[in-house]
């Protein structure tokens, strides 16, 4: 009976999730402004320019806060786009605190959609949004670490945000579960680039800017190297095999 009721709720939220990503992709194709938003948004944070971001964010005067609220959320959910850009311009225009508070939460809204988006539509699906290579990264941790993953990955800066939360949705987690880890996990840093962000001037900004590219290149780089042995190593069992 249980079983029934949980294939029926998966179901449900299958066909909510998949009526939202239509009703997203109809309005992308058929509404100029939404097209034109979503590309410059896209553009803005590929950009990794925090300066950019900044100016992007203060154009929309009054609707700032909702905005950075929306980039966000989609920046979590196309895992390649650099969210960790919009702590720092949130900071900067609304101050370290309620810029941290922004943050937070928004992040916790996209760490909840894609948590949801893996859940309804499968792990071949999340591939296409968080790539291949970093829900495999994860996807170590979850199995070194079991229940305790969300909390410590939130907790470590070098692994992804997005991947984390899409790879939990495959999981037997519950969404509660995930949603307090995350919440507790993610503080820390959240609080620390709001208040660096909000010091940030000049050659300093600049400076940061160019040390979180690098990182964020390592990252990639180890991510890559990381796939590579396995698959090398999986030639290696096949050919003793």
């Amino acid at each position: 009976m249980k079983q029934t009721e949980e294939k029926k709720t998966g179901g449900k939220l299958k066909w909510y999730v998949l009526g939202a990503l239509i009703l997203l992709c109809l309005l992308y194709f058929a509404v100029p402004a939404v097209r034109a938003y979503v590309n410059q948004a896209a553009a803005v944070l590929g950009s990794a320019n925090v300066d950019a971001v900044v100016d992007y964010i203060r154009s929309y005067g009054p609707y700032a806060m909702a905005i950075s609220f929306a980039l966000m959320v989609f920046s979590s959910v196309v895992a390649p786009l650099p969210a960790f850009l919009i702590p720092f311009s949130n900071a900067a225009i609304f101050g370290w605190w309620q810029g941290a508070i922004l943050s937070w939460s928004s992040a916790m809204a996209g760490a909840a959609l894609c948590f949801f988006i893996a859940r309804a539509l499968g792990r071949d699906t999340v591939e296409r949004f968080a790539g291949r290579g970093a829900l495999a990264g994860v996807e170590d941790y979850f199995a070194k670490y079991g229940s305790r993953t969300i909390l410590i990955c939130r907790l470590l800066p070098f692994v992804s945000f997005d991947a984390v939360s899409y790879f939990a949705g495959l999981t037997p987690v519950t969404f509660l579960s995930f949603f307090i880890a995350t919440g507790i996990g993610q503080l820390p840093a959240t609080v620390v680039y709001s208040y660096v962000g909000g010091m940030l001037t000049g050659g300093v900004k600049y400076f940061v800017t160019a040390l979180l590219c690098i990182f964020a290149l390592s990252i990639l780089v180890m991510i890559i190297k990381n796939i590579y042995t396995e698959r090398q190593a999986k030639k290696g069992d096949g050919g003793h095999g």
